[in-house]
């Protein structure tokens, strides 16, 4: 009797057998992942979802033929999973469950029986969290190992070795002839020239966008736009060019008020690690000359009211993470650095300007100072981590999340900010059509808070120090490296997890944002508790991603910044020849007529002399260039000229935002593919600007004219190559 019942059980599960054959579902083994995209982490939470909650049990096709071995095999299974079916009466009580495995997902589903000998879905089980780990092991053992090239890594290596060897993979220390998955370059995206495939940790431009002048023109750019949101980036004039009008500025805000003494900090343009850094409080201590030579470089308003901890100035390094520019993904590591001075805080005085080790917080030069402490902990020394500040700070009533969310939005403002000149140094690296890889890149950000918890932008560095170990005077006049443990639980971890978010074997589908650059205001980034990172590891044996997503995270906060990725785009459009970064007469001539810009009023000849005019002057600040032509910031100049003169009676940004429409709407959408093959490193997308700073002090000290932003030295459009990059020094 009991035999014939499951006879009668079997015929009816064979009429589901087509519709299952073709859903994948296996009673007999369970099958790890046929392909990356259908594997799931063991750390995925379970259940059924909506493809498989109809699917009835069902035995493998070989045993078909075979009721009586297919009993024994649907005796066995069900047995295998904890249920009992020795006799009719347990096949048929309510409650008897099934497992089934879904092919190809990992997924598993339980079947229970009702009085009428159907099938419905329960939840799974208690031990399918363990199957899952079992399984990430078995597909970790299967997997290729994702290699790496470390040839060109330099001080980084030793971090990237400790990463590499965690995560599994293989290192090719002298390279490798067959292409490597991951090139790690340690100084530019030019390390390696005869890379066309893999990914690469540099892209390319991102040195020369980075240095002082470079960041200083992008910010402002976007100050113009939108002063407010762009006001956590000092007031800054550009030398030699713009020395005349810091001087007269200057000189005006003290005849209006003789007790007014600000303070300023001049930083050279390719400084690195407090090279060249000085105080002054009068324009007449300005040092312009090296030699012969005009020295090129930066003054700000220094910051005179930062936090103080244990009566000391200090700043936070923060490290993060560009994945990729199209779409436009941005990481911040939840750890990071914070580097304190040696000597107890004055407010600047003529007569403690010149002492380094209380206004400068650069590791580079506070390591030499005689108060300077190495320490083991984590919480006390001079180098310590960015989480035992906040939890001081905390301590103390600061509300941390207000904080880092400001922090936060510093960051993505400010990559929104570099993003458009980086489009236009990948197309002229990589053209169209022309095989190369992917990039990824990791800067460094130099942040001070202020005494009202304001974050304050010092600096970005392409190049930021991954060194573990530090220099330490073991005997008299004997120096040598010894490991230091807060810099190694950091970059360690950050390096890492920047492996694993680039690792080929998890490659998720891009899904396309919304055009960048719309002109709804931000909202504020949510108070939110944080989250952990849900881990790509397989087996489970790493932490969780010390790296945070933030954009597109954020993407309806700040997507309405990105105005000028989309003049970026214009200007790409109309370049023309592979790759050149400048646009000649004839190529803008054809972009005033295909958006149809001239008339009676502004005909063909006005934009020569339009063009004829601003080229010169940006040529001008670049007497080193081999370029000629119009480069991206003469063209952004251009455009807001062509904006103000069309769109008369609107502010500055409706200006903009009503040309860039004007232009899209007359030039249609691009192709796709010719947008991919242009970008494929990373695309980036339009923004926008806000700024003028607050935090800054005196508003009768205003940032140069826009028109003045060309008399600076624009080294973005030198090609340099790896031999005259001086940032082989890290920051």
């Amino acid at each position: 009797m009991s035999d014939q019942y499951v006879k009668v059980q079997v015929e009816q599960m064979k009429s589901f057998g087509e519709d299952e054959e073709k859903e994948g579902v296996d009673t007999e083994e369970q099958v790890p992942g046929s392909s990356p995209s259908a594997s799931v982490s063991p750390d995925h939470p379970t259940g059924t979802d909506a493809s498989s909650t109809s699917l009835p049990c069902k035995q493998t096709g070989k045993s078909r033929s075979k009721p009586g071995r297919e009993d024994r095999r649907h005796t066995s299974d069900v047995a295998s999973q904890g249920s009992v079916v020795s006799s009719e009466k347990n096949l048929n009580r309510l409650g008897y469950e099934r497992t089934l495995q879904v092919k190809g997902t990992g997924k598993i589903l339980q079947r229970k029986s009702e009085p009428n000998g159907n099938y419905v879905t329960i939840h799974t089980s208690k031990d399918i969290e363990e199957m899952r780990r079992e399984e990430g092991f078995k597909l970790a053992k299967k997997r290729r190992p994702v290699t790496v090239d470390t040839s060109k890594a330099k001080t980084s290596l030793e971090a990237l070795k400790i990463s590499i060897k965690q995560l599994k993979w293989k290192e090719f220390p002298l390279g490798r002839r067959t292409a490597c998955d991951i090139y790690w370059h340690g100084v530019s995206f030019h390390d390696n020239e005869n890379i066309i495939s893999g990914q690469v940790n540099k892209f390319p431009g991102m040195i020369e966008m980075l240095r002082k002048i470079n960041l200083s023109r992008a910010v402002r750019t976007m100050q113009e736009l939108f002063p407010e949101e762009y006001d956590f980036y000092p007031r800054s004039w550009i030398l030699p060019e713009e020395y005349q009008q810091f001087t007269t500025q200057i000189h005006m805000v003290k005849e209006k008020d003789a007790t007014v003494n600000h303070t300023f900090i001049v930083k050279p343009d390719g400084g690195s690690q407090g090279d060249g850094i000085y105080l002054i409080r009068d324009p007449s201590d300005l040092k312009l000359m090296t030699g012969s030579q005009a020295k090129q470089g930066v003054v700000q308003e220094y910051i005179q009211k930062p936090l103080l901890i244990d009566k000391l100035k200090f700043d936070i390094r923060l490290y993060v993470l560009i994945k990729s520019l199209e779409p436009l993904e941005i990481y911040i590591a939840k750890e990071g650095l914070t580097r304190f001075c040696t000597e107890p805080y004055q407010e600047p005085s003529q007569k403690n300007l010149s002492h380094v080790f209380m206004h400068l917080t650069n590791y580079s030069l506070n390591v030499h100072s005689g108060n300077f402490v190495h320490s083991d902990s984590q919480s006390t020394g001079s180098k310590r981590t960015l989480s035992s500040v906040l939890y001081r700070l905390a301590a103390k009533g600061v509300d941390i999340k207000r904080v880092w969310s400001d922090i936060i939005a510093l960051v993505i403002k400010t990559v929104i900010a570099v993003v458009p000149e980086l489009r236009v140094y990948y197309q002229a690296d990589i053209p169209p059509g022309k095989p190369g890889p992917t990039c990824f890149q990791i800067l460094g950000f130099d942040i001070l808070l202020m005494k009202n918890l304001k974050p304050v932008l010092l600096e970005v560095n392409s190049n930021p120090s991954m060194r573990i170990e530090h220099e330490q005077e073991v005997a008299p006049g004997v120096f040598e490296y010894v490991p230091s443990p807060v810099d190694e639980e950091v970059k360690v971890g950050v390096i890492r997890d920047t492996l694993r978010l680039m690792d080929p074997g998890h490659k998720k589908p891009t899904v396309p944002q919304q055009r960048a650059g719309g002109f709804e205001q931000g909202e504020e980034i949510p108070m939110e508790e944080e989250t952990q990172e849900k881990s790509q590891d397989e087996t489970g044996t790493l932490p969780s991603l010390c790296l945070k997503q933030v954009y597109p995270k954020y993407f309806k906060q700040f997507n309405y910044l990105r105005l000028v990725e989309r003049i970026a785009a214009l200007f790409i459009r109309f370049l023309g020849v592979k790759g050149n970064m400048r646009l000649g007469p004839t190529a803008f001539r054809t972009f005033i007529r295909t958006c149809k810009l001239s008339g009676s009023n502004f005909t063909m000849a006005s934009v020569d002399i339009l063009y004829i005019d601003i080229t010169r002057r940006w040529s001008g600040a670049t007497p080193d260039s081999r370029e000629a032509g119009m480069g991206l910031q003469a063209f952004v100049e251009a455009f807001f000229y062509l904006a103000a003169r069309r769109f008369k009676s609107l502010a500055l940004r409706e200006q903009v935002v009503s040309l860039l429409e004007l232009c899209e709407s007359q030039l249609g959408p691009q192709s796709g593919v010719e947008e991919r093959r242009s970008l494929s490193c990373s695309r980036a997308l339009p923004r926008t600007v806000k700024t003028q700073t607050p935090c800054l002090a005196n508003p009768q000290l205003s940032s140069p004219a826009p028109l003045r932003r060309a008399a600076s030295q624009d080294y973005r459009h030198q090609r340099f190559k790896p031999r005259s990059l001086r940032a082989n020094v890290e920051n």
